[in-house]
């Protein structure tokens, strides 16, 4: 029986989507973001030469066709991305396009695992104070606390350098968003708690979810005013439950394995998964290699790679982000020659993250669709819910 291996390179964008004119940073329309290309074309500038030199070098990902994938997506061709080289004779590639009416991680992930958001999301105004009063109350209730500070859009990093110090002095948890539907509460490890804040989370998270905010997102950190103060891995998020059954629940129902990866296991809430597996993105690798190794038959496994994400796109790093895309070019090939005959690994993204574009937050772009260990034919322009058939046909399960 066949195993699959689906990998979502977290916000590897190829693109814009042919309604990003739709979405946002600021004013500023996604009308022309291209995550990866445009990281291509600074390396290739040599604009990226912190901790590595010259083009882009990915030659696992293009020997999978993700050259021809940024082409197909934009048209785009960039040193380093050769659209020409010869494809791996096991693999195949496409570029996939959301109709979802986000580009966060629950609205692609879902949609990824068969399943396009049947709702609008709730998004929190930016302004002071963004939340309204009722609903602030209720979290500084649920925190036993007079009160909660932040209530506003901002980067988890500077609110921190804002108000840790406050919020060590005050004991009230620091309540903020972003572009994206979430509910961000920051709180101290040590002064505040660390099974504290997850259980405040947890607490005012159905309230949240009633709203269509997508998650409500524990954000522990450690440090002190003079020292600095630091995120912690502890991150945890509490995701609304998908409202029907998507393809972690297609397998399980089928009697085979789901093993989650990462955050996988927050997103879709635990709904089909029977195992999780959790690290920063260097132990997520070593967890996948391990899985390739391991797991039964008929698994499925099914991973996340947030750093590109979390510590380079929203932070506009692109040398960062460069490095991280070549670590792991050279993390996943070995792991990828490891695949057992008959398995299938399939490479995408849920997003884009445009380091290059104006604002922090997450741009609306197509997305590379790499099929390594089993060809699957020209797969050419796809959506995202063709990533889960292509899935569930290899594994022969039927969506429930």
């Amino acid at each position: 029986m066949a195993r699959a291996f689906l990998v979502v390179m977290d916000s590897v964008g190829i693109g814009g989507a042919p309604d990003a004119d739709q979405f946002f940073n600021g004013t500023l329309p996604d009308t022309g973001a291209n995550t990866l290309g445009h990281i291509a074309q600074a390396c290739a500038q040599g604009q990226c030469d912190t901790g590595r030199r010259g083009p882009l070098h990915l030659p696992q990902l293009e020997a999978l066709g993700l050259g021809a994938a940024l082409k197909l997506a934009s048209g785009l061709e960039v040193a380093g991305l050769d659209a020409g080289s010869a494809v791996s004779s096991t693999a195949s590639f496409g570029a996939a396009c959301e109709t979802s009416r986000g580009k966060d991680t629950p609205s692609g992930h879902w949609e990824l695992a068969g399943l396009p958001v049947p709702w609008e999301w709730h998004y929190f105004p930016d302004a002071r104070p963004a939340f309204p009063p009722e609903l602030s109350k209720f979290v500084a209730d649920a925190a036993g606390t007079p009160g909660i500070l932040g209530d506003c859009h901002a980067s988890g990093t500077a609110i921190l350098a804002e108000l840790g110090a406050r919020h060590m002095q005050t004991g009230w948890p620091i309540c903020y968003t972003s572009a994206d539907s979430v509910f961000q509460i920051a709180a101290h490890e040590q002064s505040f708690g660390l099974e504290r804040l997850l259980a405040l989370c947890e607490a005012v998270a159905p309230r949240l979810h009633e709203m269509k905010v997508g998650r409500v997102i524990a954000r522990p950190f450690v440090g002190d005013a003079t020292s600095g103060f630091t995120r912690t891995a502890h991150r945890r998020d509490f995701a609304i439950m998908p409202p029907a059954p998507v393809l972690t629940n297609w397998v399980q129902d089928a009697g085979q394995r789901v093993y989650a990866v990462g955050k996988i296991g927050d997103i879709f809430s635990m709904q089909g998964i029977d195992e999780l597996r959790k690290g920063d993105d260097a132990t997520l690798m070593r967890h996948l290699g391990e899985l390739v190794a391991e797991a039964e038959e008929g698994a499925l496994v099914f991973a996340n790679f947030v750093e590109f994400d979390s510590l380079y796109g929203h932070r506009r790093d692109v040398a960062g982000y460069a490095r991280a895309l070549e670590w792991f070019d050279r993390a996943i090939g070995p792991i990828i020659a490891a695949l057992r005959p008959g398995d299938m690994m399939v490479l995408t993204a849920d997003h884009g993250n445009d380091p290059t574009w104006r604002g922090t937050d997450h741009t609306r772009e197509q997305v590379p669709v790499l099929v390594a260990g089993r060809r699957t034919g020209p797969m050419g322009q796809i959506g995202f819910t063709d990533v889960a058939a292509l899935v569930a046909r290899h594994l022969g399960v039927s969506r429930g």
